[in-house]
């Protein structure tokens, strides 16, 4: 360590640099129009791994970003080292507007809410018809959230060959929902596959559904070799499924033009964020009659004009009750 003497020169004085003077100096960001476009296809730990033409890219987010985080789906704008080569990285520097996004929070008490996908065309729900049972309102959640962030439902109903799915989809009838039923039989012979890929076909499929109904197992079956994820069994005891997918992988789905989304298991979805005023727009049937509906109305009281409208006959009174068991999930908890 430099001491100094009693006769030091002002050269020979070492000052710190003040705060105020390490600030940039504009506010102006580059624009960086030579950045390459990729899709993001898994996020771990402040690193994502995007596709980039042919080339899967490590990259970070630049800090010019502020907060704003870049999830799977995102498309983003990358620039640096985009070879793909190990140990190189690459900056996202923009993140483009997003068409839809699949929202959760942890509970419906909790304010802050994590967006899981982005820019998926539809969601697939997927609940065993046994082994687990299934959880009614842990599928409706889904459906709000998908209602809510602009996605497709598709409900994907596995195991039928331990429970028949006549009861599970009359609850769901009046939605018109499009659904898959597979058995263990049908997915290992391929013909459930063939049917589920028809309805992947040329869109982005985000799958949701708790542990241990065969979503991930769903999963490796439409993606290619080498691109596949660990499957876990059901416990015996608590009747539930073992976590085996920790964060969301978008894959290219085999044999047809699209993506697939594989998300980690749920065990709850937090709806804390969803308004009723996004909600009815997946009812168009009933969307009409809201126009006499008081302010802020949550479409379940007594001055709500949907009665009026449906009394009046311009839509089915099933159609509303379906619409209002979904606002309901809000005050009910998915064991209920």
């Amino acid at each position: 360590m430099r001491r100094y003497g009693k006769h030091t020169d002002e050269d020979d004085i070492r000052t710190r640099p003040g705060r105020r003077n390490t600030r940039p100096r504009t506010n102006i960001r580059p624009r960086h129009e030579d950045a390459a476009e990729g899709l993001v296809l898994t996020v771990d730990r402040g690193r994502l791994t995007c596709l980039v033409e042919d080339r899967v890219v490590m990259a970070m987010k630049a800090r010019e970003l502020g907060r704003k985080a870049a999830v799977v789906g995102d498309r983003v704008a990358l620039v640096g080292d985009l070879t793909g080569r190990k140990d190189t990285l690459a900056r996202i520097v923009r993140i483009a507007e997003r068409t839809s996004v699949l929202r959760r929070t942890a509970d419906d008490d909790d304010p802050y809410e994590r967006v899981v996908v982005a820019n998926a065309d539809q969601l697939a729900v997927v609940t065993a018809l046994a082994d687990p049972e299934p959880r009614p309102r842990l599928i409706d959640r889904c459906l709000v959230a998908a209602y809510d962030g602009g996605l497709e439902p598709l409900l994907v109903l596995t195991k039928s060959d331990l429970a028949p799915p006549d009861r599970l989809l009359e609850l769901y009838g009046d939605l018109d929902i499009p659904h898959v039923v597979t058995s263990r039989e049908q997915l290992e012979s391929g013909a459930a596959i063939d049917r589920v890929r028809e309805q992947l076909d040329g869109r982005i499929t985000a799958f949701v559904g708790h542990s241990g109904v065969g979503k991930t197992t769903l999963v490796n079956a439409l993606v290619p070799r080498g691109r596949r994820r660990t499957t876990g069994h059901v416990n015996a005891v608590t009747g539930r499924g073992r976590h085996t997918t920790t964060s969301a992988l978008a894959l290219p789905l085999s044999g047809g033009d699209g993506w697939v989304i594989d998300t980690p298991g749920l065990r709850s979805f937090g709806l804390h964020h969803v308004d009723p005023s996004r909600v009815i727009h997946a009812f168009p049937d009933l969307e009409p009659g809201t126009e006499g509906c008081p302010r802020a109305c949550s479409h379940d009281e007594p001055d709500c004009a949907l009665d009026t409208w449906v009394a009046e006959g311009h839509a089915d009174p099933a159609r509303l009750y379906s619409l209002r068991r979904l606002l309901a999930t809000r005050e009910r908890k998915e064991g209920d």
